[in-house]
């Protein structure tokens, strides 16, 4: 399902997708190009399964199906330092150094749980990304949403932005250069919840919203509000349909073991979610909320799209929700 661009509201591209096990393990371990290749800047918040994400987007990058062209790493589900180390040796773990990388230092209202964000201390350890001494890819001088900026303008053809956090960098952009709106061939995003129940358990919150979507509210609004932006959707009406299970885990071990190092770095990447917590004990942890959105950009025609009516929704209890609008609805 999806949401682009009609008059004021969004159109939200809520992707209705079929995955059954790992079929990104194909371009982990494969050697395959399609040739074609679509220009992305990535923008995450460090969270464990970004760095998957990442991860597939470099496997992408390395066959030719797309250039990534920069990354810029939002401070919201992680620590930010880890974070970027991690970022930074993942780039380096595919020999791509060239790519960069930029800092976020833009901050949303509502903080992750410190328990979350701790885990980019972990990754950033992890020996597969640290066996190698080569040096690490520089930071760029300017802040996150000044980077995209930067790149937006630079580029000769619009760009792909993926966003695997908030929309706090976009939406700054969006706001301070609507100009660039003709830069950005899509936006393509993992937030919201539409049609199912969130998977925000704060406090003066009614459990409505996703967390991406409620970090940072304002942010995500203004994306969704800029003119000419289409913007696909990976909300928790798809992403709750592909839990990290143990048998999953299980399934990872078997072409770790003996064929790709990467499908083990990944295993171990999964493995750090396993642990529950209190509040969300209920229901599993985990899911491959950033590893989907990403995926999807090679998956072509085995995602099913619907075009939406949206809007995201500031106050409380309900910040961050983000719900379809009835067509006729001013």
């Amino acid at each position: 399902t999806a949401i682009m661009t009609q008059g004021d509201l969004r159109v939200l591209l809520l992707a209705q997708v079929v995955l059954i096990g790992f079929p990104f393990l194909l371009y982990l371990c494969s050697g395959n190009s399609t040739g074609t290749e679509e220009r992305v800047l990535l923008d995450h918040d460090g969270g464990t399964d970004d760095f998957i994400a990442l991860m597939v987007l470099m496997n992408y990058h390395v066959l030719g199906l797309i250039s990534l062209e920069g990354i810029a790493v939002t401070p919201a589900d992680c620590y930010i330092l880890p974070a970027l180390g991690a970022t930074q040796k993942v780039l380096r773990l595919y020999g791509q150094s060239q790519i960069e990388v930029s800092r976020g230092v833009l901050h949303g209202q509502n903080s992750f749980p410190d328990e979350w964000r701790a885990r980019a201390f972990p990754v950033d350890a992890l020996p597969l990304l640290n066996m190698d001494e080569a040096p690490l890819p520089p930071l760029t001088p300017e802040p996150g949403h000044e980077f995209l900026r930067r790149k937006l303008q630079e580029a000769e053809e619009p760009l792909t932005v993926v966003v695997t956090g908030p929309l706090t960098n976009l939406g700054e952009v969006l706001t301070t250069n609507p100009e660039l709106s003709a830069q950005i061939r899509r936006v393509v995003w993992m937030g919201g919840a539409f049609e199912v129940r969130g998977n925000v358990k704060d406090f003066q919150h009614d459990g409505s919203a996703e967390w991406n979507a409620y970090w940072d509210p304002r942010g995500a609004r203004r994306v969704f509000a800029a003119t000419g932006v289409p913007l696909v959707a990976f909300p928790c009406d798809v992403t709750d349909n592909v839990p990290v299970t143990r048998a999953l885990l299980q399934q990872l071990s078997a072409p770790a073991r003996v064929a790709c190092p990467l499908a083990h770095l990944v295993g171990q990447m999964y493995a750090l979610t396993t642990q529950s917590f209190p509040s969300y004990a209920d229901q599993p942890v985990y899911y491959m909320w950033d590893t989907l959105t990403a995926l999807s950009l090679g998956l072509g025609d085995r995602v099913a799209y619907a075009t939406k009516r949206a809007e995201v929704l500031l106050g409380e209890p309900s910040a961050g929700r983000t719900r379809v609008v009835p067509e006729g609805e001013p």
